[in-house]
């Protein structure tokens, strides 16, 4: 273990050591989960994958015997019948067998199968000769799963997972099928990436520093030369993209985010920057023990990104060229903001996402669709930023996701509903918002030393009427665009009608920003205009509701002419 990380780690495992269970021989915490794949509602759980970095850290320590008999525990819940669908993998939960849960999670022979590999790597000695043999198996099922399952390149973190395993494990224990398959799997997430422009998975606070930790993994263990050489430029985006979107003012991770837990950054992210950067953040970092024990360092080049923002500056990207996705993150002082030009609102997505120093520290201001409370996710934003500004539209898909992109699929186009809406978020509890706000009304909101100048210019949903309504509780305020409340009622997208057109100006308080009136045209097609900073904003989309990759498919918008597209480098330039 390198040394700098040392203190940090040592108190992480006495905290966990509070949360082991030696009557199960795991980690038992209170239940949580993401909502999806596990039945389970509450409770206490036991969790592999948890349990198995307990144990690596374990070993780190030098405590042998408890960490065998965790390892011993966790491999004895993994299938390992070459004839069942779910050979090769784990359930999340020991109180959860592969067969209850909803659908099973193929990843795990993902996350599991690196945990132990790195035990063998770094603390084969310390084990029984039989655990030895017991974990190699192990792994040998778990490279088998994903060699079966064969992720494609845009799946980020577990693309490259999968490719610590299986190359690792080749290399290891001269499994030529593992290696080969390993390596051609590196080089296709690597001319992927190049071709499309950056990984699929782009900006996730959560799954960039996943991918993070595997390649610093593969540049600590692998061998083979041309696999160390695409690790290394890949590791070396990553820290791009983590550099350029950080907002030294607020601390923040600026958006847009294309999968994340969440909207606010803290303690956990600023302790791992220090100590990958060696720029100060917080008294005493603290580490999980999921972050691997080799050098995970920040490029020396790309360091002064976190340590102050000397002017303003936009990061417009091009995600992917197939897909014509491009993100576009506008940080200043008082301020960052950030848009895709067009995603699904899942609820792991931030397709429009600013943050600024609130009252009681960072807050943050985003968009959202509900679902009678939920994040719906068939509501599809196109969008245009320059800057500060933001022209918007919203419409539907009648066949993507509900609660989740492919989980939870809407069927025949149709959903029923008591509550319908799309939602402008602010987390400052301390924001101010109008009581009543009419269609086309140019709205202005102080978010700390900045302000926000905002207009729903217009909406429509099939013969529905819509309003605008404001409302507030202890974490903060929103206004919604309401398309339906009421009794449960089934809306029926197919063909319909749905839409929202929207602009906004983020901007220094006392800026004096002029707004103009936006231009929209609704014919057999959505089309809007927007001036902003002495240039034409526009974008285009469907008026109906359709088909999801009908919606993600139509060009990105405009700039005075000029495509998004045009505008856009890739990060692998």
């Amino acid at each position: 273990m390198l040394k700098k990380y040392e203190q940090p780690f040592l108190k992480a495992l006495t905290q966990w050591d509070e949360q082991y269970d030696p009557e199960a021989e795991l980690i038992k915490r209170p239940f949580s989960s993401p909502g999806y794949h596990t039945t389970l509602k509450g409770g206490f759980v036991h969790p592999t994958r948890e349990s198995l970095i307990y144990a690596l850290a374990l070993l780190d320590r030098g405590d042998a015997a408890r960490a065998e008999a965790v390892i011993r525990k966790v491999l004895s819940l993994q299938d390992t019948d070459p004839g069942h669908e779910t050979y090769g993998i784990w359930p999340w939960f020991y109180e959860e067998p592969l067969w209850q849960m909803a659908p099973p999670d193929w990843n795990w022979a993902d996350f599991c199968g690196q945990e132990l590999l790195v035990i063998l790597l770094e603390h084969r000695e310390l084990l029984s000769r039989d655990l030895q043999e017991a974990i190699k198996a192990s792994v040998f099922h778990a490279a088998k799963s994903i060699i079966k399952r064969d992720v494609t390149p845009g799946y980020t973190n577990i693309a490259l997972m999968g490719i610590f395993v299986t190359l690792v494990a080749g290399e290891l224990f001269g499994a030529e099928e593992f290696f080969r398959y390993g390596k051609a799997r590196l080089e296709k997430i690597y001319r992927h990436t190049m071709q499309e422009g950056s990984f699929n998975e782009y900006n996730s606070p959560t799954y960039t520093i996943v991918a993070l930790d595997v390649l610093a993994r593969l540049l600590a263990y692998v061998r083979d030369e041309e696999s160390r050489k695409r690790s290394e430029s890949l590791y070396n985006l990553a820290w791009s993209v983590v550099a350029k979107h950080f907002h030294p003012p607020t601390r923040q991770w600026a958006g847009p985010y294309s999968r994340a837990y969440g909207d606010l950054q803290d303690e956990k992210l600023w302790s791992r920057l220090q100590l990958a950067t060696g720029i100060e953040f917080v008294e005493e970092p603290e580490l999980s023990l999921a972050c691997p024990r080799v050098d995970w360092s920040c490029p020396e080049e790309l360091r002064p990104y976190f340590q102050e923002l000397s002017a303003p500056r936009t990061e417009r990207t091009l995600v992917s060229r197939s897909q014509k996705l491009v993100a576009t993150t506008h940080l200043e002082k008082e301020f960052a903001l950030g848009t895709f030009s067009k995603a699904t609102l899942w609820n792991q997505t931030r397709a429009l996402l600013a943050h600024w120093q609130g009252s009681a520290g960072a807050a943050f201001f985003r968009l959202r669709a509900l679902h009678d409370g939920y994040d719906y996710c068939s509501a599809v934003l196109h969008s245009v930023q320059l800057e500060g500004n933001v022209l918007g539209a919203v419409n539907f898909a009648t066949d993507g996701g509900d609660t989740h992109v492919s989980l939870d699929m809407v069927q025949e186009g149709t959903i029923t509903a008591r509550d319908f809406r799309l939602r402008f978020q602010f987390s400052d509890p301390l924001v101010q918002l109008p009581a009543n706000v009419a269609m086309g009304e140019i709205v202005t909101i102080k978010l700390g030393a900045a302000e926000l100048k905002l207009q729903i210019a217009e909406a429509a949903f099939g013969q529905l009427p819509v309003s605008l309504e404001t409302g507030r509780d202890g974490a903060g305020g929103w206004l919604d665009l309401v398309f339906y409340k009421g009794e449960a009622r089934r809306l029926d997208f197919r063909n319909l009608p749905a839409y929202a057109v929207f602009a906004l100006s983020m901007y220094p308080r006392g800026a004096g920003k002029e707004f103009s009136p936006v231009e929209t045209t609704v014919a057999s097609g959505l089309s809007a205009a927007w001036q902003a900073e002495g240039e034409r904003l526009v974008l285009a989309t469907e008026v109906c509701a359709t088909a999801l990759q009908t919606l993600l498919a139509g060009s990105p918008g405009e700039i005075s002419g000029r495509s998004l597209l045009d505008l856009a480098r890739p990060d692998l330039a």
